[in-house]
């Protein structure tokens, strides 16, 4: 499905982002691997040990990869990750943005540092390597080249629904999925899709949480496995893929969502300045008569209304 495209995947080396990288290797892709080697809070030695064993993985059935271990939050690092693909096999055709870490934390008791880490891996983290992506297209376009371009970036049900306790994660990965939508526009010029995956799967960032839930895999399928999540991604990242964009969709084993982003609900035009006093009854009745929000699993708890 992919033979002949190159593929950049940040946070690469474990879990979700190592079963993109071999899908996208099995499917004929040329990747480049991107990982620090980091703990999934992002503290640590920093090492291409992850991004490399993935590489050997590939390599051993035959596709081609290479490792980079750049942080993908600092600008120069970035243009370095997009232009090793770009030196190392001729161009770029999909950029994954994957990488991440967390610092759980309630608001009341977050400090100023683990929000802003987590801004910066997660919304910068895509920001970067995007930016430079994208002037690598727009170049490839004006030149008169034909590009099929892809840019997957990932987001969360924390912050598509609001999960308490992530409030640094959520708002980054709101931020992604708005960021997501702008880039599907401003990009369709240069023959460039973006789209967004919010994943449901066992892997670093949510091992803890399933622990906690008591989750066992039952015998058979196992809706967890992150391996569920990469088809998906492969998809959209090959040129089969051109008429969808600016899409969020939910991944979780077998099943695939397509969320609805934010809409003009209910709505009260007075064609004057309100008073405060009238608020009083205008504000409380058009809450009541419009939809619940989801809840942190994406279902409205009254779907009828």
């Amino acid at each position: 499905m992919c033979s002949g495209r190159v593929v950049v995947i940040t946070g690469g080396g474990r879990g979700i982002g190592r079963e993109y990288a071999l899908e996208f290797a099995r499917q004929g892709a040329s990747v480049v691997v991107n990982d620090l080697g980091t703990g999934r809070d992002g503290s640590g030695d920093s090492t291409m040990s992850p991004a490399s064993e993935v590489v050997a993985e590939i390599r051993a059935f035959g596709g081609a990869a290479v490792a980079n271990g750049d942080d993908v939050s600092d600008m120069g690092g970035a243009r370095n990750l997009i232009y090793q693909a770009v030196d190392e096999f001729g161009r770029l055709d999909v950029l994954v943005n994957n990488a991440g870490i967390l610092r759980d934390r309630t608001i009341v008791n977050m400090s100023i540092d683990e929000w802003d880490d987590v801004i910066r891996v997660h919304l910068r983290g895509t920001f970067a390597p995007t930016h430079w992506a994208a002037q690598h297209w727009r170049d490839r376009s004006k030149s008169g080249g034909e590009v099929q371009g892809r840019l997957i970036n990932t987001t969360s049900s924390s912050g598509l629904f609001a999960n308490p306790g992530q409030a640094n994660y959520g708002a980054a990965k709101a931020g992604i999925a708005a960021f997501t939508i702008i880039a599907s526009r401003e990009l369709e010029r240069y023959g460039v899709t973006a789209n967004a995956v919010y994943p449901t799967a066992v892997s670093r960032m949510t091992e803890d949480v399933f622990s906690r839930a008591g989750w066992v895999p039952d015998e058979g399928f196992n809706e967890f496995d992150p391996s569920n999540i990469a088809p998906v991604v492969v998809w959209l990242g090959s040129d089969r893929s051109s008429a969808v964009t600016g899409r969020v969709f939910g991944v979780r084993g077998g099943r695939i969502v397509v969320a609805n982003g934010w809409e003009g609900g209910q709505t009260v035009d007075a064609a004057r300045r309100w008073s405060p006093e009238e608020l009083d009854q205008v504000i409380p009745d058009l809450v009541s008569a419009a939809p619940a929000n989801a809840g942190t699993d994406g279902l409205r708890p009254n779907p009828g209304r």
